[in-house]
């Protein structure tokens, strides 16, 4: 029982091992080329902050015109 406990760390430690070592870039996506990576990074980059200043300007009620007078004070 001990002998399998000890063969099975092992093999989790050395499957982490490998993992860490690698990074993500064991899991890259097939037929995608480092620019085309870098590409949809920045695309979906731009796409979140176009997405939170919508939602920061439906927060602070900027996201449609005011309701104040369009008179002149003196």
């Amino acid at each position: 029982m001990r002998n399998r406990i000890t063969v099975s760390l092992l093999v989790v430690l050395l499957l982490s091992l490998v993992v860490l070592s690698t990074g993500c870039g064991l899991f890259n996506e097939p037929g995608k080329t480092p620019a085309q990576v870098n590409r949809d990074h920045i695309r979906t980059l731009r796409i979140n902050q176009q997405e939170m200043m919508a939602d920061i300007d439906r927060t602070l009620d900027l996201d449609r015109p005011s309701r104040l007078t369009d008179k002149r004070l003196p």
